[in-house]
């Protein structure tokens, strides 16, 4: 077996501060990262279940409604809101546009 450490106290004690400082870091790394992940892990624990269907809205005075999607729809925009069933139904059949990506009006079982 080779022997690739120094010989002399000195030398060898440098290296293991060196080493200990090295695994100090390293551990308080393994710490910080532990704790961003758990508290991602209750970020989605905590957030709220995604609405079975919500209400895209316009800009300007009262906001009116623009297009209705499913809770999940990615070609929602940012001013929505959530609403029931009954609610989308009631905004279809007053002539509310179904949004042509997640087809809400098929998923309600209106169809044109």
């Amino acid at each position: 077996m080779r022997d690739d450490l120094p010989s002399d106290l000195e030398r060898l004690l440098t290296l293991r501060t060196w080493h200990a400082l090295w695994l100090d870091r390293i551990d308080r790394k393994i710490t910080a990262v532990r704790q961003r992940e758990a508290e991602a892990e209750r970020g989605r624990q905590r957030r709220p279940p995604e609405p079975d269907w919500m209400v895209e809205l316009g800009i300007g005075v009262g906001r009116p409604p623009i297009e209705l999607h499913t809770g999940g729809c990615y070609a929602a925009g940012k001013r929505r809101r959530p609403v029931d069933r009954d609610e989308a139904r009631r905004l279809l059949a007053s002539g509310l546009r179904a949004c042509r990506h997640c087809r809400p009006d098929r998923h309600l079982g209106i169809f044109d």
